[in-house]
């Protein structure tokens, strides 16, 4: 029996010290929800989901970037739609002023008409989206992160084609020296806006596939977003229902060392009774 050192005391102290350690870590996995609450809990797993949660960051950044792309498409469309109403209106007041029984003064009452429609349309060729241009003409290149698993024309973009209300088959409709005042002149415009609508069209069906083509890449990006979600759950969330399981049996033990501790420290109390 010896008093200067108490190999019990020093052996749960440091038994409680774990327990209390462990107890801490324990508290702090499910107030934070994270199974890694420290670099040393899992180096290896915090390392991969660091990466997983850039890659998701950039995930959600490229689909803002599709989802923005489909709201100027769709601004695109409503335009032409505009368009396609005008052109209709124009064609018809052509066939309309090409009646035998019109007077050139009936006919000036519809070019005054056919020249405001006209007015329209160019009107619309300089509308814009945020700053940027709906009808120049100009591919649009739309981001795409390149490791995000989404397999596109040029890598990391996909570049979105453009409408010019300024081209050829449009611009030649809505000159200025088109009109419907005469019989022979509504000839000639109904001509000119035939050629426009059918170019109008094909804008139209290429701005609905490049809709359908960026609302694809949507899904894929979502569907993408989730199983990396998924797979860095499985990394560093808690289990809390086992987490609750190792909390309750660390505080037990916490307690039983303490209580243990105590014991051990009024032990050498037995010495003091052999000097008496």
């Amino acid at each position: 029996m010896v008093i200067n050192t108490n190999t019990s005391a020093a052996s749960s102290a440091r038994l409680l010290n774990d327990s209390s350690v462990k107890l801490s870590k324990s508290l702090a996995r499910l107030s934070s929800g994270s199974r890694i609450v420290s670099p040393e809990d899992d180096a290896g797993g915090m390392a991969v989901s660091l990466r997983f949660d850039a890659q998701i960051n950039r995930i959600r950044a490229a689909s803002s970037n599709v989802s923005n792309a489909v709201a100027y498409s769709q601004t695109q469309d409503g335009f032409l739609g505009r368009v396609q109403t005008a052109l209709d209106r124009m064609s018809e007041l052509s066939v309309l002023s090409q009646d035998i029984t019109k007077t050139d003064t009936d006919r000036q009452k519809y070019d005054t008409e056919f020249s405001t429609l006209k007015d329209y349309i160019l009107n619309i060729g300089s509308k814009n989206f945020n700053g940027v241009s709906l009808f120049d003409g100009a591919a649009r290149e739309v981001t795409i992160d390149s490791d995000n698993g989404v397999s596109t024309a040029t890598g990391q973009s996909w570049n979105m084609s453009g409408v010019s209300l300024g081209s050829t088959s449009y611009s030649s409709a809505i000159a200025s020296t088109v009109s419907v005042s005469t019989a022979a002149s509504a000839k000639s415009a109904l001509d000119l806006v035939q050629t426009a609508i059918n170019q109008l069209a094909t804008d139209r069906a290429q701005v609905g596939a490049n809709i359908s083509r960026l609302n694809h890449t949507n899904t894929q990006l979502a569907v993408l977003k989730d199983n990396m979600a998924s797979a860095n759950s499985r990394i560093k969330d808690v289990n809390v229902a086992e987490e609750s399981t190792e909390f309750a049996r660390y505080n037990i033990l916490v307690q039983a060392g303490t209580s243990m501790l105590a014991q051990a420290n009024s032990s050498a109390q037995s010495a003091l009774r052999l000097l008496q």
